[in-house]
């Protein structure tokens, strides 16, 4: 029998698309004499990271680290919105962050690169009907509109060595109205929730998201790949629960859609 993973997100933590809409996003944000230092370092080294490009895609805003790591964010932020990093050599990074997270300078630490991740998408994308209430989780952040249910992904994964297994990340997701977001207090949606956001591989369903967060993975069903062939994830929005005159899809946005590869969890014999 095939296991579904329901995915439940680390909060707050340190090649064709078809019916979405990701977009690319311009701006500044500018420092001035309230603003804190924030700091940006390599994980491993814990050396400042310069010249990287720090962006609040819901803002329509970004700014570089200088040569010490250092960077400022004074937008106005109320309630969760992605903060992302872009430098060469690093894996994407992006981190749900609101107006408690900027009360205090943040660190953050970013990972180099390898050879194997396959980068998905990169830009803010946003699925659903936009349709939606601004109790809905983080509704007064989005910026960018759907243009459709779905988000689909087309991509090769090659023949698997070193007993790795292809992993989906998900580097940040929000707008998820399920009944567990409500219980943890990130939506406020009034007499009614969503299902969950559902990810399938090859046609399957694997995954089910239930809350928003940062950094969740989806490991592929190794029997599910096709090995030095294209392979296809689509990420499916929820629906209202509670509306059954027509089809309410629950509006998410999402971006850093990426494949790893980590040692696989089949037992060996």
């Amino acid at each position: 029998m095939r296991k579904i993973f329901t995915v439940f997100a680390l909060l707050f933590v340190f090649y064709s698309i078809n019916s979405a809409h990701c977009a690319p996003y311009f701006g500044q944000v500018e420092r001035n004499a309230a603003s804190s230092a924030n700091t940006l370092i390599d994980s491993q080294t814990k050396t400042p990271v310069s010249g990287a490009k720090v962006s609040l895609p819901q803002k329509m805003m970004s700014t570089k680290t200088d040569k010490n790591g250092k960077f400022y964010l004074d937008a106005q932020v109320q309630g969760a919105t992605i903060m992302n990093i872009e430098k060469n050599g690093y894996k994407p990074y992006s981190l749900t962050i609101d107006e408690n997270t900027l009360s205090k300078p943040l660190v953050v630490g970013i990972e180099k690169s390898s050879t194997q991740e396959l980068m998905l998408e990169d830009d803010l994308c946003h699925i659903g009907d936009n349709n939606f209430s601004m109790n809905s989780a983080n509704a007064s952040e989005f910026r960018i509109k759907s243009a459709g249910a779905s988000f689909s992904r087309n991509f090769k994964i090659p023949v698997l060595k070193d007993n790795n297994e292809p992993v989906l990340i998900i580097g940040s997701i929000i707008g998820i109205d399920t009944l567990m977001a409500q219980k943890i207090g990130q939506s406020h949606a009034i007499n009614a929730y969503a299902s969950p956001p559902e990810v399938y591989f090859n046609g399957n369903k694997v995954a089910e998201i239930q809350i928003n967060g940062d950094n969740q993975e989806i490991r592929l069903p190794i029997g599910l790949i096709n090995q030095g062939r294209e392979n296809n994830i689509t990420i499916k929005a929820g629906r209202n629960l509670f509306q059954h005159d027509y089809t309410d899809y629950d509006d998410i946005e999402f971006m850093n859609l990426y494949i790893d590869y980590k040692p696989s969890t089949l037992a060996k014999y």
